[in-house]
C-alpha cells in the first residue's frame, strides 16, 4: 500500500511540475513575433519544396491500409487507412512545430553570437 501511495505521489509531483518547466523554456527562449513567422514561413517553404507533408501523410495512409487490410479485409483497409492518415496528419504537425522551435533556437544563437543580443 505504502508502495503505491509513493508512486502516485511521484506521478503527481511530476505532472504539476511539468508546466513550471516549459515556462522556464519558454522564458530561456523568447522570440518575436517576425522571428516567429519567419521561422515558420521558411519551413513551409522547405517542406513544400521537398514535399514532406505529403510523404508523411501518404506514408501514414499506406502502412495503416496494409495493416488494416491484413487485420481485416477491405474494411480493415479503408479504416487502417484513415487512422494511418489521421496519425500522420498528427505526426507531421508536431514534426513541423519542432522544426519551427528549433529554427527559432539556432536564429537567436547567432544572433547572440555575432550581433552581441544581450539575449
Amino acid at each position: 500500500m505504502k508502495l503505491r501511495n509513493a508512486a502516485a505521489l511521484a506521478t503527481l509531483s511530476t505532472i504539476f511540475s511539468l508546466p513550471l518547466a516549459a515556462q522556464d523554456y519558454a522564458l530561456l527562449h523568447q522570440v518575436s513575433q517576425s522571428q516567429h513567422d519567419r521561422a515558420e514561413r521558411e519551413q513551409t517553404e522547405k517542406d513544400h519544396r521537398n514535399h514532406t507533408g505529403l510523404k508523411i501523410i501518404g506514408g501514414s495512409t499506406a502502412g495503416g491500409a496494409a495493416i488494416g487490410a491484413l487485420a481485416g479485409g477491405g474494411k480493415g483497409a479503408l479504416i487502417g487507412g484513415a487512422v494511418g492518415a489521421g496519425g500522420g496528419a498528427i505526426a507531421n504537425k508536431v514534426r513541423k512545430d519542432k522544426a519551427v522551435k528549433d529554427r527559432e533556437r539556432r536564429e537567436s544563437e547567432y544572433r547572440r553570437d555575432h550581433h552581441n543580443d544581450p539575449r
